[in-house]
């Protein structure tokens, strides 16, 4: 079990940049895959990144490839995902996902952080 508290959200400009912060409570934080979803009014929650337990292996969106960036501290219990060159289209709710290994399915969750992207 890992509780997942998501921070860093906001209003930006088009361009500029965000970097949003998931801490994670629980001793096993450092074997779980993680991740960073993102999701709009009446769409599908889409994954935008992901990264392997070990940090070794990434995933990327191709709408965020080059812009976005996700690392993680296992010392720190935490995940990131830094945005950069902002568009209007990344506004969205985001949220941190774990994964028990890299290849289960996602099933812990935090409340979500929002994103907006002005014009």
């Amino acid at each position: 079990q890992v509780q997942l508290v998501e921070s860093g959200g906001g209003l930006v400009q088009a361009g500029g940049s965000l970097r949003l912060s998931c801490a994670a409570s629980g001793r096993t934080f450092s074997s779980y895959a993680m991740g960073w979803f993102r999701q709009t009014l009446g769409k599908e929650r889409e994954r935008v990144a992901a990264i392997s337990w070990s940090g070794g292996s990434t995933y990327y969106a191709d709408s965020v490839k080059g812009r976005f960036t996700i690392s993680r501290d296992n010392a720190k219990n935490s995940v990131y995902l830094q945005m950069n060159s902002l568009k209007p289209e990344d506004t969205a709710v985001y949220y941190c996902g774990a994964a028990t290994t890299d290849w289960a399915p996602y099933e812990f969750w935090g409340q979500g952080t929002q994103v907006t992207v002005s014009s």
